[in-house]
């Protein structure tokens, strides 16, 4: 199963544009665990990176995502918030377990391109986020996008928190997985982080959610409790 989604990832890094990234460049670690919890919690990599997260997907179907940044850095790169939505349309792949993937990334003049993705078991909707999220933060803090990179990479893989939780579906509860990470915390670099090495990213997920991806989330807050940066992705039930 591994190798399967690992060479359909890299199949799909070659068809693609821009913020077409694969899950397989945002993997934590190719065996090593990430997690902090017990041996009954998931290993975070493998749990966000490495699962066939389309296989419950229906062709002919497009999965929403609500998107929003908003922050309160004074003359920041961010610019005003930003509510809009990340559309994945969903086609047969080659296996059960893959789809081929087209992506709508914002609307209007926010549109970015990205994708599409060829034959992808894993939720392209991850990477996507990722790099976006990447590309505003190194932008702001003038850094190296491969230092913070490797960094958040670091972070889940020796820094995350994998503990069970329940997801409201359509007015029931399911199982699913929250994986919380502070990879900047202690960082040799975090002085030069403008307040933001408190950064904590958490993903949740679930099994009974089609793409199981349901939310991510990053968020950095001043000392007295300001908000230098909201950035959170947010499975849409009703446009599923």
């Amino acid at each position: 199963m591994r190798r399967t989604i690992l060479a359909a990832t890299l199949a799909a890094a070659l068809s693609t544009t821009l913020l077409a990234t694969t899950p397989f460049a945002w993997a934590a670690s190719d065996n090593a665990a990430a997690t902090k919890d017990t041996a009954k919690a998931p290993n975070a990599g493998d749990l966000l990176f490495e699962q066939p997260q389309m296989k419950n997907t229906t062709p002919g179907s497009t999965l929403s995502y609500d998107y929003l940044r908003r922050s309160g850095i004074v003359k920041g790169p961010y610019g005003p918030p930003l509510n809009d939505a990340i559309k994945l349309t969903i086609e047969p792949g080659k296996s059960a377990e893959s789809r081929d993937i087209r992506v709508q990334m914002f609307s209007g003049g926010n549109r970015v391109p990205a994708g599409p993705f060829t034959d992808m078991a894993g939720n392209p909707v991850l990477s996507l986020f990722l790099e976006n999220h990447l590309k505003g933060l190194a932008g702001l803090l003038e850094a190296n996008p491969r230092y913070i990179k490797n960094a958040i990479r670091k972070g889940l893989r020796e820094k995350a928190i994998v503990t069970p939780t329940k997801v409201d579906i359509g007015g029931r509860e399911v199982d699913g997985w929250r994986v919380v990470t502070k990879p900047f915390a202690g960082d040799a670099m975090a002085q030069r982080m403008r307040g933001m090495d408190d950064m904590t990213y958490t993903f949740v997920t679930a099994p009974s959610v089609p793409g199981e991806i349901v939310s991510i989330e990053a968020s950095s807050k001043s000392p007295d409790g300001g908000e230098l940066l909201e950035e959170k992705l947010s499975y849409d039930q009703k446009a599923g």
